[in-house]
């Protein structure tokens, strides 16, 4: 095939495959059981819009790119099979983070090649705008800003996720709101004006570097203010910065795919985001600005308030009244997560399922730290997909439960979301697990969840908080009811 027939026919359709194919795999997202086929499909669209680039650039030196690919598979390699679940919202902020990174560095190194090094067409005393094309001039503002905001904003999330340097409660800096809008304003300003306005290509990318400054303080600024309990939505919405900013970079470099696989990734990832906020009962401005749980100044939340009696049993007493559960519940959390517990939480599932009962699992959209969470926690045990119930299909089968065992959650079981109207919570659908029969609570402590609030819950007299670590717990449970079967 000759080299025209190749960028006509070949790269167009290789394009158009690979979109689709992205169209399937993102599909394939939406359900657990065909979360990893929508996977795969995805890795094969982005490796055949890699083939069909490749071929569109034709004749290049390929030393570097294989460079790329070598260290690039082998880090995401190692990274895939060496982090564990607990770390797995802090990859994918991580994963949002490169993304923007990438488009912004692309913008600018097109910036640099065409204007400063290669001036396209030979034009002289020419704005960028008149050389490039007003569009991409434009875009690549665009590209930069949003890219770099991702980059240092997924970077912040990562940090706070991993208790690393920053604290995960909302840092709120007096005049935040002010120094945001400066940058963002003088971001866009600079860069408009450089594309529009300036005829010196050293200028131009020199301003693209101050952009690119600004950007990264920006995304600081937005991320730090934002609480742990918020950390489902933000992951969401750096995903969307992220399709946004490959959206831009696709019309700087006029690549059709690029253009597409950004929407796509930039919509899925807004009406993620709307989902969650919706979860919470709480408006997109309000998780950016608000600053969850916490008061001016960095300070977080109180811890919870003093409690009054709460009813305390041990793994033995608990079993007890397993025995004769003919109904149950699990409620997973991040404590969840963060024992390692998934797999013993199956077991525990099955030994009651041996014996009889009803065994379902509550998915609260936002437990956990990223969206999801639960969902792939529990299906990294193979729990059966039909016995994960999502929050508006469990919430009705409450006053019918014998037993519902909460592992390590908080602030999605708390009753005061709907008894305390001046509550950090007040609105927020939750898991009624207090109108089972009982429910059992399995914590470290009476410790507040990200909210900082207390948990009426421990209060109740149905229920039974037993302390300790949820996989130890769990493991007790399980040893008592095989001997009591034996």
């Amino acid at each position: 095939m000759s080299g025209a027939a190749v960028d006509q026919v070949l790269v167009p359709l290789l394009y158009l495959l690979s979109a689709v194919l992205f169209v399937f795999g993102i599909k394939g997202l939406t359900r657990v059981r065909t979360a990893r086929r929508g996977n795969l499909i995805a890795a094969g669209a982005m490796l055949l819009a890699v083939v069909a680039t490749l071929l569109e650039l034709g004749a290049i030196d390929y030393r570097w790119i294989l460079a790329g690919v070598v260290v690039g598979g082998a880090v995401g390699a190692i990274a895939a099979v060496r982090v564990p679940m607990t770390s797995m919202p802090e990859f994918v902020a991580l994963f949002n983070g490169a993304g923007g990174g990438a488009s912004a560095l692309v913008a600018l190194s097109i910036l640099y090649l065409e204007l400063v090094e290669t001036p396209t067409h030979g034009l002289t005393n020419a704005t960028a705008a008149r050389a490039l094309g007003p569009d991409s001039a434009l875009s690549s503002v665009l590209s930069i800003l949003i890219g770099a905001v991702t980059f240092s904003g997924s970077l912040v999330a990562y940090l706070k996720l991993a208790g690393k340097v920053v604290p995960g409660h909302p840092v709120l800096l007096p005049g935040r709101h002010l120094w945001n809008a400066l940058l963002l304003l003088g971001g866009l300003g600079i860069g408009v004006w450089s594309v529009y306005l300036v005829t010196e290509p050293g200028t131009v990318f020199a301003a693209a570097v101050v952009v690119t400054a600004l950007a990264l303080l920006l995304g600081v600024g937005l991320v730090v203010p934002i609480g742990g309990a918020d950390m489902p939505v933000v992951i969401s919405l750096l995903n969307s910065y992220s399709g946004l900013a490959a959206a831009a970079t696709g019309f700087v470099i006029n690549n059709n795919l690029l253009i597409i696989s950004g929407a796509l990734v930039g919509a899925s990832g807004l009406i993620l985001t709307q989902i969650m906020c919706v979860a919470m009962n709480r408006s997109l401005a309000n998780v950016l600005f608000g600053g969850f749980g916490a008061e001016a100044g960095g300070a977080p939340a109180a811890g919870g308030g003093e409690y009054g009696p709460v009813r305390q049993a041990s793994p033995e007493e608990a079993a007890m009244i397993l025995e004769s559960a003919e109904s149950v519940v699990f409620v997973p959390g991040y404590g969840l997560a963060v024992a390692q517990a998934q797999h013993i939480v199956r077991e525990l599932a099955d030994v009651l399922a041996d014996r009889g009962a009803r065994v379902s699992y509550g998915i609260h959209p936002v437990a956990g730290r990223m969206p999801g969470h639960m969902n792939v926690l529990l299906a990294e045990a193979d729990v059966p997909y039909e016995q994960l119930l999502e929050m508006d299909a469990v919430n009705p089968e409450f006053r019918e439960t014998d037993v519902v065992i909460v592992v390590g959650a908080n602030d999605v079981v708390n009753p005061a979301a709907q008894n305390v109207p001046g509550s950090p919570i007040a609105g927020m659908p939750v898991l009624r697990v207090w109108e089972a029969k009982t429910t059992m609570v399995i914590k470290r402590s009476l410790g507040a969840g990200f909210a900082g609030i207390k948990n009426e819950l421990f209060e109740y007299p149905n229920n039974l908080m037993i302390f300790g670590d949820a996989k130890q717990v769990l493991q007790e449970l399980v040893a008592e009811l095989k001997q009591a079967a034996a």
